[in-house]
Order: C-alpha cells, then sequence, then structure tokens
C-alpha cells in the first residue's frame, strides 16, 4: 500500500476508472472540487469513468441530484446505482409480486413501476429494504422488533453501507436494517458493492480498472472481489476510525481487505 500524492502518477496503468460517488466526489451536501478536477483530467486523456453507488435509487434521480449540485452533464455518460440493479431483479418477479417497502417516502421512485405491488408487511412476498423510516431513523432496536416475525421473508437490500456522512452527520443506511435481519436469522439478497453482480455492468474483463471509494466494507472490498486496483479516499466514512496513516494497516486487517494505494482525497 503506498501513498498516492496524485492520481496522474499512475492513471495511465488503467483504462477505466469506477469511482464511488458519496465519500468522494461529494460529502452529500457540496462536491469535492478536486475530485471534480481528477473526473476531469480522466475524460481529457480518454479514459472511461463509471460512477458506482451504492445509492437505493434509480441512476436518473442520482444524474438529477448531480446536476442541481452543479456536476456538468458531460461526466455523468456511465452512472450505474445499486438500486438500479435490485429493481431491474425485481421488475423481473425474482422474489415474488408483492413486497413492503422498508424505507423513507423520498425513496419511492425506485419502484414506480411496480407501486401497484408495494403492500403490507404481513401479506408481502417479500421486504424491500431501501433505508430507514424518517420517524425511526436512529433505532436500530425499533427494527429488531419490527422484523422478528418476518424472517421467513427474503429481505431485499438496496444498499449495503451501514452509514453515510452527509456534511459532518453519520447517518444509517440500509445495510445496518439488513444486518440487523440477517443477526435474526433471516435471508438478505445485496444489490451493490461490493457484491460481484453489480461490475459486470460497470466495464468488460479485458478492461485494467481501478476502483476509488472511500468505504472498505463496499468499495475496496468490492475491488478485491474483482481482484482489481483500488484507492482508498480516508476522508470518507471511516475518518474518525483512521485518526491518522500509522493506523491504516490495522484498520485494513480490521475490515480484511487490501488496498494498492490511498489518498486523503481524490487529487488528480
Amino acid at each position: 500500500m503506498k501513498e498516492l500524492k496524485h492520481l496522474s502518477e499512475v492513471y495511465k496503468n488503467y483504462d477505466t476508472f469506477v469511482i464511488d460517488l458519496w465519500g468522494v466526489i461529494h460529502n452529500g451536501v457540496v462536491l469535492n472540487s478536486k475530485a471534480v478536477e481528477a473526473v476531469d483530467q480522466l475524460k481529457n486523456n480518454s479514459k472511461k469513468v463509471v460512477f458506482l453507488s451504492n445509492a437505493p435509487r434509480p441512476s436518473s434521480k442520482v444524474i438529477n441530484f448531480l446536476l442541481k449540485m452543479n456536476l456538468d452533464k458531460k461526466y455523468l455518460s456511465n452512472v450505474m446505482t445499486s438500486g438500479e440493479a435490485a429493481m431491474h431483479a425485481i421488475n423481473q418477479n425474482k422474489f415474488g409480486k408483492t413486497f413492503f417497502h422498508l424505507g423513507p417516502p423520498r425513496d419511492t421512485s425506485l419502484f414506480e413501476k411496480q407501486k401497484d405491488n408495494k403492500t403490507e408487511i404481513n401479506k408481502c412476498d417479500f421486504i424491500l429494504c431501501t433505508g430507514l423510516f424518517d420517524e425511526h431513523e436512529d433505532d436500530l432496536n425499533y427494527y429488531k422488533k419490527f422484523l422478528e416475525k418476518q424472517i421467513s421473508k427474503k429481505l431485499v437490500c438496496t444498499n449495503p453501507d451501514l452509514t453515510v456522512h452527509r456534511g459532518n452527520v453519520e447517518e444509517l443506511c440500509a445495510g445496518s436494517v439488513a444486518k440487523v435481519f440477517e443477526e435474526l436469522g433471516g435471508e438478505v439478497i445485496y444489490y451493490g458493492k461490493p457484491h460481484k453482480e453489480i461490475y459486470s455492468k460497470c466495464f468488460d474483463k479485458n478492461e485494467k480498472v481501478l476502483a476509488i471509494g472511500d468505504n472498505l466494507r463496499t468499495d475496496i472490498k468490492g475491488a478485491n472481489n474483482l481482484n482489481i486496483d483500488s484507492i482508498f479516499i480516508t476522508e470518507g466514512v471511516h475518518r474518525q476510525e483512521i485518526g491518522d496513516a500509522s493506523k491504516l494497516d490495522a484498520l485494513l486487517k480490521k475490515y480484511k481487505v487490501k488496498t494498492n494505494f490511498f489518498q486523503k482525497e481524490l487529487t488528480w
């Protein structure tokens, strides 16, 4: 593992760059100008850039969110989300027909085409988890009680992340609820990083790929699963765990991952 001062030192070694959004390109509130500059330079050098996000929403909604942040649309030709991958499977009725939506109302755009199949939890074929209810957004004990009688059903998790930072505030994600469901003995079907399936939509086998992300459980673990190189961005979701660079090795061992490079923030 090497500290990488500038992406420009290694970019020529790769064809495709699979880049996380939240924690790398933006923090949920504002864009990271250095990261945007790096993407611009990759594009100028005719490199393929794919934004891969564990967002429980359609890719189109994420693109609109980025445009509102004033990210130029010229960067957004390849955007893939975990929500998009999940809904592709749900539209094929892979888990049954009717579902209960576990998550906030803002995520309903994900199942717009299947809204007539949404039902109560006691009547559903499976549970579609996009996050936490707004009124119980930080109480995982609530979900333990809510789900304990539902473990005979499958839970489809559209965002494997446990937490995310919106600005400086840490928020729980769908992965935290899925973890509770698994601990109760239920079966979870995950869509998104670090699971291999979603990467098949991002690059071909013959491409030399570099993955860039701030989450060891998803971004870096996903790169390890695919046996591709990676850059770990340390000023993201793990920033409070790291403290300083001397603790990085211990942190990688804790999460059972390895990375080729690390940067504080994505910098050209």
